[in-house]
């Protein structure tokens, strides 16, 4: 056996001999779900997509990530071994680049300053942990992305979740527990559906809490020039900070959040990951200036867009699928149990449609879906065949008996 191996097989025997803590929740992923419910497959393997597949997994929503121009200015500094150092972003003196690039960003957005964090996760993460604390009320809708959640973990601030969308449930809250962090998506991750922000930003006004709105999903494909929902809504004085992830629509790496200026010098101070982890690289901060000036000129990517998403909906909603829950170009079909969902990612596949299946703890068990994720490069015919495979899936996958369409036939019926 060659040394390799031999640290190989070392390795698998010292994780055989982990303790129950660790091997009974394995088990429960591995034996109960995988091998007991699914029948041994596994909801996130793909089968390989042929020829012609339409992937409907990617979130690269207007279409950027293989734009020449943008790979050209990547490659410029690359060529050019322009590495930069390697460091935290607290070390950053203004007038570096990536201070040059964050200006610009909120210049964008409307804000007097922002900051560049490595995700969207450590965004939301490193905000939560710098506003928040023991004991402070976080009211989070329930459809809140995992990362709010963990940030109020991490600041081990109290969580309070609030109904999704439901600003009376919110005020109520409020009115119970006092002021706080009200924390919402603009446009949510997993249905499509949009935050009643106008009612939301009044709450957090009348009640002196501070307001979070993730615009992860929104940022680039709505508002003016793609500056987001909060913009498009005239309320950037009313929200104290938006977050969003650079994985969306300007499709890279990293995560972004308006501030003030003198708030963004607390922050590299406070924010764990943003002292903790590196700054992002030149070539990254390439791509992001030349992405947001692309994508500040791509209305005409965001009306094809919108005429995809209202195409798709209008189509699925004739087909006696619930996609009601959403309005936005994220479409959810919810088939419910897993192995329903498993099913249905099965039946689109073999039509040539590739979606993302999400599930536990990603969704409320037993309401995963498959989420379709339209783009502005999405043609007519492609839409169309999407269309015809839903519709010629409904008996294979059981549409009739989802928890989702009875939930849509009662609905209907009051």
């Amino acid at each position: 056996m060659s040394i390799a191996a031999d640290q190989i097989s070392s390795a698998v025997r010292a994780e055989l001999a982990m303790p129950s803590f660790v091997t009974g929740r394995m088990d429960e992923h591995y034996v109960t779900r995988v091998a007991q419910l699914l029948g041994g497959e596994h909801l996130h393997v793909w089968t390989p997509p042929q020829p012609g597949a339409i992937m409907l997994a990617s979130n690269d929503y207007l279409c950027i990530s293989g734009e020449a121009a943008l790979l050209e200015a990547q490659a410029r500094c690359l060529v050019r071994n322009q590495a930069g150092m390697l460091m935290s972003s607290v070390f950053l003196q203004q007038g570096s680049a990536q201070h040059r690039l964050e200006a610009k960003l909120a210049a964008f957005m409307g804000a007097e300053d922002g900051v560049l964090t490595q995700s969207g996760w450590a965004a939301n993460v490193g905000l939560l942990q710098t506003i928040a604390g023991p004991g402070v009320p976080v009211y989070l809708d329930m459809m809140a992305h995992a990362s709010l959640w963990e940030g109020v973990q991490s600041a081990q601030a109290t969580a309070l979740p609030f109904l999704h969308n439901d600003a009376a449930h919110l005020e109520r809250q409020v009115r119970k527990h006092g002021p706080g962090v009200i924390v919402v998506d603009a446009l949510y991750s997993t249905n499509g559906s949009v935050a009643p922000l106008a009612q939301v930003a009044r709450i957090a006004a009348d009640s002196g809490s501070i307001l979070v709105v993730d615009e992860s999903h929104s940022l680039g494909t709505h508002g003016p020039r793609g500056a987001g929902l909060v913009a498009a809504l005239g309320l950037s004085g009313q929200v104290h900070f938006r977050t969003a992830s650079l994985a969306k629509s300007f499709a890279g790496r990293a995560g972004f959040i308006t501030c003030s200026s003198h708030f963004k010098g607390y922050f590299l101070s406070a924010s764990r990951p943003a002292i903790f982890s590196s700054c992002l690289l030149e070539h990254e901060l390439a791509w992001f200036d030349a992405a947001l000036d692309f994508i500040a000129g791509a209305d005409g990517r965001r009306a094809a867009l919108a005429r995809t998403t209202r195409t798709v909906r209008e189509g699925l909603r004739a087909l006696g699928y619930n996609v009601d829950d959403g309005s936005e170009q994220i479409v959810a079909l919810e088939a419910g149990p897993e192995p329903r969902t498993l099913a249905l990612r099965k039946a689109l596949e073999r039509r040539g449609i590739h979606g993302a299946v999400f599930c536990a703890p990603a969704t409320a068990k037993n309401r995963s879906l498959v989420r379709l994720t339209l783009n502005s490069g999405l043609t007519n015919a492609q839409c169309a065949r999407l269309l015809d495979a839903c519709a010629d899936m409904r008996l294979e996958v059981g549409m009739d008996s989802w928890p989702s369409t009875r939930r849509l036939r009662r609905l209907t019926l009051v």
